[in-house]
């Protein structure tokens, strides 16, 4: 029999406490509200491109900076940002007030080194690089800065006192694989790399003009054999020059071999090997060196510490600076051509760069290749050769034998 009328029984509970109550069954997500990040005062937009080679991706996208993160945040880091619902790299290209985004600007994930390894000539040259190759500039910065090595880049490297001030250190005056060492910074005396230069039609004016500040482009037809030094020591008297003149120098060459022969004529030409610590010399930027190797050679190209650069393919785009000398050696080698996307050559890498960074051009080999001669029939570049007469000496003679010889022979 029901009760008198009067108040309703009280309500089945509904929503989160009836699911309270089954077990077994997980509750309902709550969603987070993320908070605000409080940016920076002042220029608090960073824009950065993102490693993603997709072409309709091929663009710099703008991200919040954090205030905590104001003080590492500077062209040319790496950090990591929300793109796409997952985190990516990226480098930051630039900083500003105001964004073009009319939407909310996502703030940075964080900052992966505070080290700046993407320089702005670096950059402006794989943009240009990008568009002539119709590749993306993720694809080309992917060639042009190395790996990043966290425990190479925690390495204390802080130039010694005597060099503090900024002044390179003079290379010493000892013997240097039984050669006599010079020091950089000494006038040219002679015998010396000029009087081999001076061998070929118009050698001596490039070295002349390289030494001036000038940008020369030339294509160099080496004398092979005996006719006069090597081509790694004539490469060495010209990257001395350069540095002589205050400016930097870059060499690539297709194989470590190369490598390897170069470097070892640098020291008799008076530009010495690069140390931790030290300001000035070469170092080399080659793959096969491995991750630590190559990462510290490029920190000290970056730095500022090592004005000579000579390497393989990717070290085309080492960020030298105050750039004076562009040097590729056997440009018609196929291994100067990248074998990855967007393939650039070697030899219009530096082209570009001479023309971007105002920088004397040296393209030379025992061989020419189409694209070279092009140059020069096009006026993009000088030849710089010997004349026949030279050429004659220096090559090996070749005599043709006749049925008489080959029947007077037996």
């Amino acid at each position: 029999m029901s009760g008198p009328t009067g108040a309703d029984p009280a309500a089945p509970p509904t929503g989160e406490a009836v699911q309270a109550t089954l077990t077994g069954v997980p509750g309902a997500r709550r969603r987070r509200v993320r908070a605000p990040v409080p940016l920076a005062e002042s220029r608090p937009v960073a824009r950065v491109v993102v490693d993603r080679p997709l072409s309709h991706l091929d663009r710099v996208f703008e991200y919040g900076v954090p205030a905590s993160m104001d003080a590492d945040v500077h062209p040319g880091v790496r950090v990591r940002v929300r793109f796409g619902g997952q985190d990516v790299d990226g480098f930051v290209v630039s900083r500003g007030d105001d964004a073009e985004h009319d939407g909310e600007i996502v703030p940075l994930r964080r900052v992966v080194s505070a080290e700046v390894v993407l320089t702005p000539e670096v950059l402006t040259l794989a943009r240009h690089v990008a568009d002539a190759c119709a590749g993306t500039l993720a694809d080309v910065l992917r060639l042009a800065v190395p790996p990043r090595h966290a425990r190479t880049e925690a390495e204390d490297v802080a130039p010694p006192s005597d060099t503090a001030d900024g002044h390179p250190v003079t290379a010493p005056s000892d013997t240097v694989d039984g050669h006599p060492g010079t020091t950089v910074g000494t006038p040219e005396v002679p015998g010396s790399g000029a009087a081999d230069w001076a061998t070929y039609a118009g050698g001596a004016a490039f070295l002349r003009h390289v030494a001036d500040g000038g940008a020369p482009r030339a294509v160099w037809s080496a004398l092979p054999g005996r006719g006069g030094r090597s081509w790694a020591q004539a490469l060495a008297d010209a990257v001395a020059t350069a540095v002589r003149a205050g400016r930097g120098a870059l060499v690539v060459v297709p194989t470590d071999s190369d490598v390897e022969l170069v470097t070892a004529a640098l020291g008799p030409a008076g530009v010495r090997a690069w140390e931790p610590g030290a300001d000035g010399g070469w170092v080399r930027l080659v793959a096969e060196d491995g991750p630590s190797a190559r990462y510290r050679a490029f920190l000290a190209v970056v730095r500022g510490q090592a004005t000579v650069v000579v390497g393989t393919r990717a070290a085309g785009f080492a960020p030298v600076r105050q750039l004076g000398l562009a040097v590729c050696w056997d440009e018609a080698d196929p291994l100067h051509a990248e074998q990855r996307a967007p393939y650039p050559h070697v030899r219009d890498v530096l082209l570009l760069r001479s023309e971007l960074e105002r920088c004397a051009l040296l393209v030379g080999g025992y061989s020419r290749s189409t694209d070279a001669q092009r140059w020069v029939r096009d006026g993009v570049a000088h030849a710089v050769q010997a004349d026949r007469a030279t050429v004659r000496r220096a090559l090996a003679r070749i005599t043709a034998l006749g049925s008489a010889d080959l029947a007077s022979e037996g």
